[in-house]
C-alpha cells in the first residue's frame, strides 16, 4: 500500500481527514518528525498525525485513509521496541484525547478504559480500592493501555499477574475503514468472514504448533481461538501490534494489590547461576524475579555479595508478614549472600535500578552505543541458565557485546547489544546474528519475543520459531480483518526485512562540524543526538517528585516540547542535511525517506520546538541515557542566530554581565526608574522581557566591593590552606551580595578565610544558555587568565547554574584548553566545600522545619548530598522539592514564556511552599528560585547560607568582627 506522495494528493487527504474528523490534523512537518521513531532501530516516515477526539473520529480517519488508500499506525506512549509504532501513513495518536477512565467497578474488580490511558492513571485511580493492574513495565509512567494491549506488555509482576492478554476481558475495535467490533470471550463476529473456518480447518497446527511458556508473544495468538480455550478473541487481539485495527475501549481485570511489600536481594556469582536458581523461588510465590548482573548496575552500592542478584518482590497484608514473607524466599534460595529490604524508599532505589535499565544499557560501561533488536526472547524459566550461556558464547563469536537483564522468574532476558549499524558490514553483521539468535532460541523452545512484540525486529524470523504452515494462517488471519491491507503494513504479516528502515541510516555519515566537544559522545553530534532511543522518562505526566526532567512537556503536555521530541526533531534535521548541515542548509523536500526537516542549523522548527526548553539540565541526569538537551539547545541557538539578528533576550539578558556591571554604578538612580511603570513596560518591550515580570533590584553595593572594603579593614594571618575563594558570580555580585556576605559569614565560622576571587570574572552561563558561543568561549578564556596562578585553589561557587557551567560547559567548550578541566574539578558549593575542608565543623543548631526547593542544575550536575548532610546536622528538617522553578534563568523572564514558567512553578515549588509547616525556612540557593518565589508566591527565600549565618548571628560570637 502506498501513500500519497505529491503535495496535490496530499492536500487533498488532508482536506478530507479535516472535514470528517474533530480531532487535529497535522501534515506538517514537526508531526511528522515527531513521529518516524519509536523505541526502537527503526525509522519510518508517515505522511502525518491525526489527533481523534473519541471513537467516532477514530472510525472516520479510518474510514478517509480507506477511501485514499492510505496506511493507518494506531500509537500510544511510541515506546515500542521492536518498530510497530513507525509508518508510513497516518499516525493516529490516541494519548491527547482518548484517556479517559470511563468506568472502575471495585466489586467487579474491572475496568473500562479508553487507549491512552497511561498504565500509572489507571494504578492511582484503583489504588484507592485496594487494586492494581497487574501487568507493569518498566514505562508504567507513561506507556498507555492501548500500546499495552497491542504489544501484549508483561513487566515485573507477571509471574504473579500475567501478561495483558492474561488480564482484558473484552476490546471495542475499530477495523480499517471504520466498521466497529466488540471482542469478547465465546463469540466471533459476522464480519470476520472466514475466521470460524479458518480454525476449525487448522486444529493440529493451532494446538501442536505455539510453544508453551510463559512469555511467548511472539506472532499472532490463533490458540486463543482454539474451540477448548473459549475462543476468546479479546485475547487473541492482543499483541497484534495494531495491524487488526484500533483499540477504542478495553475492559480489563484489576488484581488485589498487596497492603505491604517487601524485597529479597540475592547475590549469586554470575548471572547464569542466578538464572539457574530463579525457577527454585517460585513455589514461594513471590510478586517477581527479576534479575541483573554487575555489567547493569554501575554502582552496586547496597546490594549483597555477588556479581549477579535476584530480586524477589514478596506481598503481605501488614509490613511484617511481607517481610516474613520475604525472609522465607531468601532462607530457601541457594544465594552467595542476600538481604530483606522492607524501606519503600530503598525498595524504590533499587527498583529505580532495573527500570531505568532500557536507557543505561544503551551504553557499555567504556562508553560504546548499544542497541535494541534482541530486547526480550523467553525461554522456559528451567531453561534460562542453559540459554544465557549459549547466549553469551554467541556474542563472543561474533565479537559483540551485551549486557542481559530482566525477568528471570519467566525466562525473559532483556539486552542491548553493541551492534554497528551505521556501516554495512556492520549491519550485515546484525543479520547474521539474528539468524542465529532466533534458531538459538528455537533450541531452547522459546519465544523470538517475550513482551515487546516482533514488529519489524523479528517478524521476519518468524518461520524460523513457528513454520512455514503457521506464518501462512498468520497471514491470513490479517487479511480476515484487514483485507485491504492498511492496518500497519509491514509488521507481523508479511514483514519488512530486519535490516530495512534502519533508522542510522539517513544520518551524516561524517561529523557535523559544532562548538562543544560532547567527549561522552567522541565528540561527534550525531552520535549525542542518537542517544535518544525513545524510552520517553521525559514523558511523564506526574509531579517529579525529587527529579527534574521535563518540565516543558508536564507543563504543555505536548510531544514536541518533551527532551524525546526536541531529541526526535535534531535527528529529522541531521537527516534531512545529511550530506552539509550548514548553517543555511535547505535540501528541499527530501521525501518519504529522507529527513523530514530540511532547513539545516536554519530550521523554524527545531527553533520552536527548543524555545521552551528551559536548559533546566534535567535530562543530564534524569534521562536514563544522559541526553543533553540544553548543551544541544545552546549549539542549535549558536548555528541558527550566527550571522544573523537575535531575539532582543539574547542581547539583554543573554549579556547580562555586562549590562550589570555597567549599570551597577547608577543602581540607585536604576532602581528608582524601574518603579516607574511606563518606563518600565518601555524597558521591558525593548528588552524582549515578559510585560508580567518585574525587573530585579540592583544591589547598593556589590559584593567584591564589600569585600575588598572589608578586607581592607584589618591584618589577617593565615596559612593558605585556610583561604577560601568565593565565585563572584553576577546574581551574587549584583542581585543577591547578601548570599556572599552570609558565605564568608559562616566560612570564618568555620576557621577558613576568604580572599576577593578577582573583579570580572565570569563562568559565562547567560551567554552559553542563549547559543552566544563565540562570545561565551571568549569570556571563559578572559576569565582562565585573569584567575591565573590560583587555579586549582578550591573554588566555592554560590549560585547552582554558574556552578553547573563551570562544573561542565567551561570543560566542554574549551576542550581545548587543560586549565578549564582544573577549574571545573576545584569548583565546589558551599556545603561540598565545609564537607572537605572543614569536616569538624559544627553549624548553628537550628532545629527548625524547612521547604523550597533544589536548584535543576545542583540536582543534575553538582548532586545535594552534601547540602542535605549539612541541613541535617544544622537540625533544619523537611525535603526540599524537585522539578524547575519555571524561572530558569532567562527563560521566564523572556517575553512568550510566562504561562509555561508559571505552570512549571505550580507543579511542585509553590504547592509545597503553602503546605509548608508554620515558622518554616524557605530555602532556594538558586537566584531564579528565589526571584520566581516572591514575584509568584509573595514568598521570601533564601540561600542555605543566609539562614546558617543568622544562626551564628545569634550565637554568643555575634558581630565579632568590625565590618561584619
Amino acid at each position: 500500500m502506498a501513500a500519497p506522495q505529491n503535495p496535490t494528493e496530499r492536500a487533498e487527504l488532508a482536506q478530507a481527514l479535516r472535514a470528517a474528523v474533530r480531532g487535529e490534523v497535522d501534515l506538517g512537518a514537526t508531526a511528522r518528525a515527531l513521529t518516524t521513531m519509536d523505541a526502537s532501530n527503526y525509522r519510518r516516515v508517515p505522511i502525518g498525525v491525526v489527533t481523534p477526539r473519541d471513537a467516532d473520529d477514530v472510525a472516520a480517519a479510518l474510514a478517509v485513509c480507506r477511501m485514499h488508500g492510505v496506511p493507518v499506525v494506531p500509537r500510544g506512549g511510541g515506546t515500542s521496541i521492536a518498530g510497530q509504532a513507525t509508518g508510513t501513513g497516518i499516525v493516529l495518536d490516541l494519548t491527547r484525547h482518548l484517556r479517559k477512565i470511563v468506568e472502575l467497578d471495585p466489586v467487579a474488580r474491572t475496568a473500562v478504559v479508553q487507549p491512552g490511558v497511561i498504565l500509572d492513571e489507571l494504578r492511582t485511580a484503583a489504588a484507592p480500592h485496594g487494586l492494581t493492574f497487574g501487568p507493569d513495565p518498566s514505562t508504567h509512567s507513561r506507556c498507555t493501555l492501548g500500546g499495552m494491549i497491542g504489544n501484549n506488555s508483561c513487566g515485573a509482576h507477571s509471574v504473579a499477574w500475567g501478561t495483558t492478554a492474561d488480564n482484558t476481558h473484552a476490546l471495542t475495535v475499530t477495523r480499517y475503514g471504520g466498521d466497529t467490533l466488540r471482542l469478547t470471550r465465546g463469540t466471533v463476529p459476522e464480519a470476520l468472514t472466514g475466521l470460524p473456518e479458518l480454525i476449525r480447518n487448522h486444529l493440529a497446527p493451532l494446538r501442536t504448533g505455539f510453544p508453551e511458556l510463559p512469555r511467548r508473544i511472539s506472532g499472532y495468538a490463533l490458540d486463543a481461538l482454539l474451540p477448548e480455550r473459549g475462543t476468546d478473541l479479546a485475547r487473541a487481539f492482543c499483541g497484534s501490534e495494531g495491524t487488526l485495527g484500533v483499540v477504542t475501549e478495553a475492559t480489563v481485570r484489576l488484581v488485589e494489590a498487596p497492603a505491604a511489600r517487601a524485597l529479597a536481594v540475592l547475590g549469586y556469582a554470575d548471572e547464569a547461576a542466578a538464572a539457574e536458581a530463579a525457577p527454585g523461588l517460585l513455589p514461594h510465590h513471590p510478586l517477581t524475579v527479576e534479575g541483573m548482573a554487575a555489567d547493569l548496575v554501575r554502582a552496586p552500592a547496597g546490594l549483597p555479595r555477588g556479581g549477579a542478584w535476584l530480586f524477589a518482590e514478596t506481598g503481605g497484608a501488614t509490613p511484617a508478614e511481607a517481610r516474613a514473607h520475604a525472609e522465607r524466599v531468601l532462607r530457601g534460595a541457594d544465594a552467595l549472600d542476600g538481604t530483606v529490604v522492607t524501606d519503600p524508599a530503598g525498595q524504590r532505589a533499587l527498583w529505580r535500578i532495573r527500570e531505568d535499565a532500557a536507557g543505561t544499557a544503551t551504553r557499555m560501561p567504556d562508553g560504546t552505543e548499544a542497541w535494541p533488536g534482541w530486547e526480550d526472547c523467553a525461554v522456559p524459566p528451567a531453561r534460562l541458565g542453559p540459554y544465557l550461556r549459549d547466549f553469551r558464547a554467541l556474542l563472543a563469536e561474533h565479537g559483540l557485546r551485551g549486557t542481559p537483564y530482566g525477568h528471570f522468574g519467566d525466562g525473559c532476558i532483556h539486552v542491548r547489544i553493541d551492534f554497528d549499524l551505521l556501516s554495512p558490514p556492520g549491519v550485515a553483521r546484525f543479520r547474521r546474528f539474528s539468524e542465529e539468535l532466533a534458531d538459538l532460541v528455537v533450541a531452547h523452545g522459546g519465544s523470538l519475543s517475550g513482551e515487546h512484540g516482533d514488529g519489524q525486529a523479528r517478524a521476519e524470523l518468524l518461520p524460523r520459531m513457528y513454520g512455514d504452515e503457521l506464518v501462512a494462517l498468520f497471514a491470513r488471519f490479517k487479511d480476515i480483518w484487514d483485507p485491504d491491507g492498511g492496518m500497519n503494513p509491514g509488521i507481523l504479516a508479511r514483514p519488512a526485512r530486519l535490516d530495512e528502515n534502519l533508522r542510522f541510516d539517513v544520518l551524516p555519515k561524517r561529523p557535523v562540524d559544532v562548538e562543544f566537544g560532547y567527549p561522552h559522545d567522541g565528540g561527534d553530534f550525531s552520535a549525542a543526538v542518537r542517544r535518544c532511543v525513545g524510552v520517553a522518562k521525559c514523558r511523564t505526566a506526574e509531579p517529579a517528585g525529587t527529579g527534574v526532567m521535563c518540565p516543558s512537556f508536564r507543563a504543555t503536555g505536548e510531544e514536541a516540547h518533551s527532551t524525546r521530541g526536541r531529541a526526535r526533531l535534531l535527528h529529522e534535521m541531521l537527516a534531512g542535511n545529511a550530506g552539509n548541515v550548514g548553517d543555511t542548509g535547505d535540501a528541499g523536500d527530501t521525501g518519504d525517506t529522507g529527513g523530514v526537516i530540511t532547513g539545516g542549523w536554519r530550521s523554524t522548527e527545531v527553533r520552536d520546538a527548543l524555545d521552551l526548553c528551559l536548559s533546566c539540565k534535567g535530562c543530564r541526569s534524569d534521562c536514563p541515557v544522559g541526553v543533553d538537551m540544553a548543551t544541544y539547545k545552546a549549539e542549535f541557538l549558536h548555528h541558527h542566530y550566527r550571522r544573523r539578528l537575535r531575539p532582543a533576550s539574547h542581547y539583554t539578558m543573554g549579556r547580562l554581565p555586562t549590562w550589570l556591571r555597567l549599570a551597577s554604578r547608577f543602581a540607585p538612580a536604576l532602581n528608582a526608574l524601574a518603579r516607574v511603570r511606563l518606563l518600565a513596560a518601555l524597558t521591558k518591550r525593548l528588552a524582549g522581557i515578559a510585560p508580567e515580570r518585574e525587573i530585579p533590584v540592583l544591589a547598593r553595593e556589590t559584593f567584591t566591593r564589600w569585600l575588598n572594603r572589608r578586607w581592607g579593614k584589618g591584618t589577617f594571618i593565615f596559612s593558605n590552606d585556610e583561604v577560601a575563594m568565593v565565585w563572584p558570580d553576577t546574581f551574587t555580585e549584583h542581585l543577591s551580595p547578601e548570599v556572599g556576605r552570609a558565605t564568608v559569614r559562616v566560612l570564618e565560622a568555620a576557621g577558613r578565610h576568604t580572599i576577593p576571587a578577582g573583579r570580572g570574572l565570569c563562568c559565562g552561563l547567560t551567554y552559553v544558555s542563549t547559543g552566544q558561543l563565540g562570545k561565551a568561549r571568549k569570556v571563559m578564556r578572559r576569565t582562565l587568565d585573569r584567575l591565573g596562578g590560583t587555579l586549582g585553589t578550591p573554588v566555592v561557587v554560590l549560585e547552582p547554574s554558574c556552578a553547573a557551567t563551570l562544573r561542565t560547559d567551561l570543560p566542554e567548550l574549551l576542550h581545548d584548553d587543560p586549565r578549564a578541566a582544573e577549574l571545573a574539578s576545584s569548583v565546589r558549593t558551599l556545603a561540598q566545600y565545609l564537607e572537605e575542608y572543614a569536616p569538624d565543623w559544627q553549624p548553628p543548631r537550628l532545629d527548625r522545619p524547612v521547604t523550597g526547593q533544589t536548584h535543576c542544575h545542583q540536582h543534575a550536575v553538582l548532586g545535594d548530598a552534601a547540602e542535605r548532610r549539612l541541613r541535617e546536622r544544622a537540625g533544619l528538617t523537611g525535603e526540599l522539592s524537585g522539578g524547575c522553578c519555571g524561572l530558569a534563568g532567562n527563560f521566564g523572564f523572556e517575553r512568550g514564556h510566562w504561562d509555561v514558567s508559571v505552570a512549571c512553578a505550580e507543579e511542585s515549588l509553590l504547592p509545597s511552599v503553602r503546605a509548608a509547616e508554620p515558622g518554616a525556612d524557605v530555602l532556594a540557593d538558586g537566584f531564579s528560585c528565589r526571584t520566581q518565589l516572591e514575584q509568584l508566591g509573595g514568598v521570601r527565600a533564601r540561600h542555605l547560607a543566609e539562614v546558617l549565618a543568622e544562626g551564628l548571628a545569634e550565637g554568643p560570637d555575634e558581630g565579632r568582627e568590625a565590618g561584619w
